[in-house]
């Protein structure tokens, strides 16, 4: 494999593609986890878990696969009793309702005891084969690896989105990648308490794992159709994309210095205002009636906001300090380099 390198950006790793060369799945020794959401896809279920198993016994990996029901209305739940039934290594985990892909994924990696996980979805668009590439990436040296979708099987609108989606994260974020919200990942254990998933923030996987100092990359691998059923993709999903990409951001910058957000909005609105006040002061002493000015208004209430903003700012810093950890070794220290 090659690297590119970025100054402001984590290298991506390029893999030769797919048929090209034969991948050293020794690469990922140890179990390997593999955590499957599935919503309503009892048909796909069937083919793909077998078509899973099969690669990963051929190449001669320890493994698991742990399935996890979101909450489906249709004969998904049923068919994953039949796997864990027919196959010791496929394990359930079932939802009561259904929560979204985050939760779903949260639940699996609750449940996965390998070294590394890998994430797949139940659609059947993910090409199993491409596992042992992901994991020989993993053994060169990245701690996460997505499958970089080659000649994506979506529609023209879904392709759109994605792409201009990929765009604005690689831009906002600064970590380089072209396909963030490809549902195949792999990654070693250690990695996973680094990702605070939660509402849909799945989409933003790489991203977390780098901001936590993790070495991520992509790596390009087949995509296909889907084999039964409808896409769960509408444009919607595209904005609340770009939502949480707001709410990772936020939580990336400001987290540790919040008074740097609302201190900062609060200087600029205090100088507006008083700027205001300033004017009408100068004003007044040529004579000029200040009682009926909205502009009078408009300053005090520019003053008080910046206050209030300020002191909301040194609260939360008062409350970052409090939650952090004593001086130690913490989870934030890493091995010697060997």
């Amino acid at each position: 494999m090659t690297a590119s390198a970025s100054t402001n950006a984590v290298p991506l790793e390029v893999a030769p593609a797919p048929g090209e060369g034969a991948p050293d799945a020794s690469a990922g020794s140890g179990l390997v986890s593999v955590v499957i959401p599935a919503f309503n896809e009892a048909e796909n279920l069937v083919e793909v878990i077998p078509e899973l198993i099969d690669t990963l016994r051929r190449a001669a990996l320890a493994f698991e696969v742990v399935v996890v029901d979101d909450g489906s209305t249709d004969a998904t739940a049923r068919t994953i009793a039949g796997l864990e039934d027919s196959d010791p290594e496929v394990r359930g985990v079932y939802l009561r309702r259904n929560l979204g892909k985050s939760p779903a994924l949260v639940a699996g990696l609750e449940e996965a005891s390998g070294d590394v996980v890998v994430l797949m979805d139940a659609d059947g668009q993910d090409d199993p084969g491409a596992v042992p590439r992901l994991l020989e990436a993993l053994g060169d040296g990245l701690d996460l690896v997505t499958g970089r979708r080659l000649d994506r099987q979506d529609r023209l609108v879904k392709r759109s989105t994605s792409k201009l989606y990929n765009s604005v994260t690689a831009r906002v974020t600064g970590v380089a990648g072209k396909d963030f919200n490809s549902g195949l990942k792999a990654m070693r254990a250690e990695v996973v308490p680094a990702l605070a998933l939660h509402g849909e923030l799945h989409r933003y996987i790489p991203v977390l794992a780098h901001w936590a100092g993790y070495q991520v990359g992509e790596v390009d691998v087949v995509h296909r159709p889907r084999r039964h059923g409808s896409s769960k993709f509408g444009v919607a999903r595209f904005w609340r994309g770009l939502l949480d990409l707001m709410t990772v951001k936020f939580l990336d910058t400001y987290t540790s210095r919040p008074l740097h957000l609302f201190g900062g909005t609060g200087i600029v609105l205090g100088l507006g205002g008083l700027a205001v006040l300033a004017w009408l002061v100068v004003d007044k002493l040529q004579g000029h009636n200040l009682g009926d000015r909205p502009a009078l208004f408009a300053g005090i209430l520019l003053v008080v906001v910046a206050v209030q903003l300020v002191s909301i700012g040194l609260l939360a810093e008062l409350f970052v300090h409090a939650r952090q950890p004593r001086p130690g070794p913490g989870p934030n220290r890493r091995p010697r380099p060997q």
